[in-house]
């Protein structure tokens, strides 16, 4: 989403996702029915909450307690406040059970108390993946807020009441320090892309049979390098559809797959643009023939335009040694194809390139495997690549 419409989203709060500072990345809505135990349908709460507090209301709905061992191990007490005293009109305006929280992320902080909130001033949006020149973590500016008479942060009283304020920032470092907050951190795309251990360090080839949620830690790196993807089919009737592999989906990523027995590649460049090989009307195999049942293999080869990050590169989609489909992508991604989802071989879970392509999910009249080959990255080491 562009960030004027996400600053719009967030209305009438200041900033947006990933500023936790603010009630712009952190303040939401939320509904509750449970009916037979809320004697007040329709009503409006005030009362500041947590999401924590969720599931100590479900327990306390429901007359269980939190478990002290779950299969012999110890569990750690849970710290949210349970909201069904909420759910009784005539506390509709009790004050707030919860009467503190603490809020972080990559350096963004703010603490709540007993309806005032103070924060740290963003020193940078976020878009900016803390690129920019950024101050020491402990030099951040502050705001102050009575959020009981400006819910929505826009009377800073910092200047006006420094006490107040100094009693905010200490109660947070206790928190902070209470809750393994510490140490700060605002180098937020370094901390990103440094790689974790994974089963992938070191390896540049990969093969697999149908399998579906593999971690991306474990799926092979295919930004700012050489690849090709190969995969070893077998198409039981004509007109076969299905995925054959994906890594990503609406908002990064890249899939291959057939549609109507035609071989398809498509990488989403961050739902900025997506390129699209397949065979048809520009592409060497111009008639854009569907597959006869049998064994086929079908690979995309990618070769990048290196050194530097998401740089351009040029694309082929082969299909039995013949070529289908080539252009240029002028850019890749750079850093992450995605954060939350997984490398699918043999299908795709849920709808997540139907939204964003035509492509079918499952492999009903498909078998296949799947490899691939990387090659080294050329991107600059000091960001942490693999």
């Amino acid at each position: 989403m562009a960030v004027p419409w996400a600053w719009a989203f967030d209305t009438p709060f200041k900033w947006v996702k990933q500023v936790a500072s603010h009630f712009g990345g952190t303040r939401q809505g939320m509904a509750i029915s449970y009916p037979g135990h809320i004697n007040d349908p329709g009503g409006v709460r005030t009362q500041f909450h947590h999401m924590i507090d969720i599931v100590p209301t479900i327990l306390e709905a429901a007359g269980l307690r939190a478990p002290d061992t779950v299969d012999g191990i110890a569990q750690r007490p849970i710290e949210g406040v349970s909201m069904v005293y909420t759910f009784d009109k005539a506390n509709a305006n009790a004050p707030s059970r919860r009467e503190t929280q603490y809020f972080e992320m990559f350096a963004n902080r703010g603490i709540y108390h007993d309806g005032w909130y103070a924060c740290t001033t963003p020193p940078a949006p976020p878009w900016l993946l803390g690129t920019a020149k950024l101050p020491d973590v402990m030099d951040y500016k502050w705001e102050l807020y009575n959020i009981a008479d400006d819910f929505s942060q826009n009377n800073d009283l910092a200047a006006k009441n420094p006490d107040k304020l100094k009693e905010l920032q200490e109660l947070f470092v206790a928190e902070a320090n209470k809750y393994q907050v510490f140490p700060l951190d605002n180098s937020v795309l370094p901390r990103v892309v440094t790689p974790r251990p994974s089963g992938t360090a070191g390896r540049t080839e990969f093969t697999k049979g149908e399998n579906v949620g593999i971690p991306i830690a474990n799926a092979p790196h295919l930004t700012n390098r050489d690849y090709t993807i190969t995969a070893e089919i077998t198409i039981a009737k004509a007109g076969a559809e299905g995925m054959i592999a994906t890594l990503g989906g609406r908002f990064g990523g890249y899939g291959l797959f057939l549609l109507k027995g035609k071989p398809v590649f498509v990488y989403n460049l961050l739902n900025l643009k997506r390129y699209r090989f397949e065979g048809g009307v520009g592409a060497e195999d111009w008639l854009g023939r569907s597959l006869k049942p049998g064994k086929h293999v079908i690979a995309f080869d990618f070769k990048y335009d290196g050194p530097g990050l998401g740089k351009s590169g040029t694309g082929v989609l082969s299909v039995d040694g013949r070529m289908l489909s080539t252009q240029k992508m002028e850019h890749t991604i750079p850093f992450l194809m995605t954060i939350d989802e997984t490398l699918d071989i043999g299908m795709v879970r849920a709808h997540r390139w139907t939204t964003a392509t035509s492509c079918p999910s499952g492999l009903p009249a498909i078998s296949t495997n799947s490899r691939t080959r990387s090659g080294t990255s050329r991107c600059p080491k000091t960001i942490g690549s693999a």
